[in-house]
Formats: structure tokens, C-alpha cells, sequence
């Protein structure tokens, strides 16, 4: 249960050390608005990984072999890449601080919500997990229940502890780093999660 603890916990910080969306967005939101901000960032993740590694366990992979559904997830979450990214790269251009509304985000709870969302817009990692998990089994490592329980737990901290970290090291960048600095990041970060959205389109209408 302990190995599969382990397993779990460095597959979950692999997963989120992959520069993705949700590794751009939690890097932005620390630099910009602090440690607990890209905590939350973070939190939001981490959930939704564990929520998905859970699905993946329980073999909900298989409803997304059903084409249409498979589909519309994949358009759908590269729909809110595409707009998360545009508000970021809008930020940019306004090279301001200090006056963002709520539908921007600035306190945990509103970065908690974002985490949230930007990690659940690609639901096909569900087909990752499921392969995952799979494996573990196949090598012994979640082949019991409490293996499977401790297995998926130790991706949800993984996951979080790697976003921590990554938080506090770009919220300490970001406190030295000057409006235009700031805004570069914004940029760059924006760019980032439309590209990532646009792939997660064109690559879901070709696997469709």
C-alpha cells in the first residue's frame, strides 16, 4: 500500500511538472498575484487530477470511446483554453495592477475556480489515468482496492505538492519583477494556452 502511495505521489508530480496549460497558468497567476493565488491555481489541479485518475480507475474510459461525446469534451475544453488565454494575453496589454475585477484572477477563491475549470476542460486525460492505472495494476502496484485507493491519492498529492512548489518559486520571481516584466509573462502565458487549446481542437477533430 506504501509503494503504491509512492507511486502514485511521483506519478502526480510528473504529470504536473509537464509544461501544459495548467503548469503556464499556475507560473502567471503566482507572478502576478502571489503564493496563494497560484496555490489555489494549484488546489484546482490537484482535485481534478485525483477526480480523473479516480474515473480512469473505475473504467470510465470507456464511455469516452463513444466518438461524439469524446468530441464535444475535447471542443469544449479547448473552447475554454482559448478564452482563459485570451483574458490573459488582454491582461497584457493593459499593464496595470491592482484593479482587476472578478472575472479575473486575483484571490484564491477566484484562482481556485479557474484551477478548477482549466484542469477540467480536458477531460481526456481521463484516457491518460485510465492507462495509468492500468499499468500499476498490470505491475502489481494497484492491483488491490486499498493499492487503487492509495494509488489515485498519491497522484491528487503529487500533483498538488509539484504545483506548491512551482507556486512559491514564480510568486518569489514575480515579486521582483517590474509591471513590464509582468506583462511579459501575461503575454507569453496567454500565447501559451491558446496554443494549447488549438491543439487540444485540431487534435480532437483528427482523432474524431
Amino acid at each position: 500500500m506504501i509503494g503504491a502511495f509512492l507511486a502514485g505521489l511521483g506519478i502526480g508530480a510528473l504529470a504536473a511538472a509537464n509544461v501544459g496549460p495548467i503548469w503556464l497558468l499556475c507560473v502567471r497567476t503566482s507572478a502576478r498575484f502571489g503564493w496563494a493565488s497560484g496555490a489555489a491555481i494549484g488546489l484546482g489541479a490537484a482535485i481534478v487530477d485525483l477526480s480523473y485518475a479516480v474515473l480512469g480507475a473505475l473504467g470510465a474510459t470507456a464511455l469516452l470511446q463513444f466518438a461524439p461525446l469524446r468530441i464535444g469534451l475535447g471542443l469544449l475544453g479547448a473552447a475554454v483554453l482559448i478564452v482563459i488565454g485570451a483574458r490573459t494575453l488582454r491582461d497584457a496589454f493593459r499593464v496595470r495592477q491592482g484593479a482587476e475585477d472578478l472575472s479575473e484572477v486575483i484571490e484564491p477563491r477566484h484562482a481556485l475556480r479557474t484551477g478548477l475549470i482549466a484542469t477540467a476542460s480536458n477531460p481526456l486525460t481521463i484516457l491518460t489515468w485510465g492507462a495509468v492505472f492500468s499499468g500499476a495494476a498490470a505491475a502489481d502496484v494497484a492491483a488491490t482496492a486499498a493499492g487503487a485507493v492509495a494509488f489515485v491519492l498519491g497522484i491528487g498529492l503529487g500533483s498538488l505538492a509539484f504545483h506548491l512548489v512551482l507556486a512559491g518559486v514564480a510568486g518569489t520571481l514575480g515579486g521582483r519583477m517590474g509591471p513590464r516584466a509582468l506583462a511579459w509573462t501575461d503575454a507569453v502565458s496567454g500565447i501559451g494556452l491558446i496554443g494549447f487549446g488549438t491543439l487540444l481542437g485540431i487534435r480532437t477533430v483528427r482523432e474524431g
